[in-house]
């Protein structure tokens, strides 16, 4: 069934490491539903969204299942537990698309291209959307934002510092330092 002439205010596609969960340093990979840590305020950032009627989707390149460094299906019982542990705080997100491939395979889906957000977004259906933020701890998340039109905002919960910032190859529309100061801003800025 087809929705007509539908709007859908705001879609918010997030990173998973470094903005959900705690990032498990530069080249580490959360292999298992042990080493998944929820970051704090994430359950009230993600609610406060899906309470404005938010869309959310989790965007995540995982290319530790393409290196043989963890299998797809620890991926998805993560992936299940997370899922899970979001909606017994009331939290139901709308998808999870993953990258799985390693950065050799030069796939289409592996951020900063595109292919994953547009499926998120194809699995709406007949809709017309009036914003779309990208959350990311990477520059590579922020040039994912910009090649899909959508607000880039970095946070600082994850891989990217500001020490870092004279080496950005491109600039986010805004810095926080996590999801939650991001989260708030959003309703302060885009919602009355």
């Amino acid at each position: 069934m087809k929705n007509e002439n539908k709007d859908i205010q705001l879609v918010v596609f997030l990173d998973r490491d470094g903005v959900i969960n705690k990032f498990p340093g530069r080249g580490e990979y959360v292999k298992n539903w042990k080493e998944f840590e929820f970051l704090p305020g994430v359950f009230e950032a993600l609610k406060a969204l899906k309470e404005k009627g938010a869309k959310i989707f989790i965007i995540s390149n995982q290319a530790g299942v393409g290196k043989g460094i963890y299998s797809q299906k620890d991926l998805e019982l993560i992936t299940e537990n997370m899922l899970k542990e979001l909606r017994s705080e009331g939290i139901e997100l709308d998808g999870v698309f993953y990258c799985t491939h390693s950065p050799e395979e030069n796939c289409e889906c592996r951020k900063p291209k595109t292919r994953l957000l547009e499926r998120a977004v194809q699995s709406l259906g007949e809709v017309k959307i009036l914003r779309k933020i990208f959350i990311g701890d990477s520059i590579r998340d922020i040039k994912t934002a910009r090649n899909f039109g959508c607000i880039g905002i970095l946070v600082l919960s994850g891989q990217e510092s500001l020490e870092n910032k004279s080496q950005w190859e491109i600039e986010p529309d805004f810095v926080f330092k996590d999801l939650k100061a991001a989260v708030n801003f959003i309703l302060n800025s885009f919602f009355d």
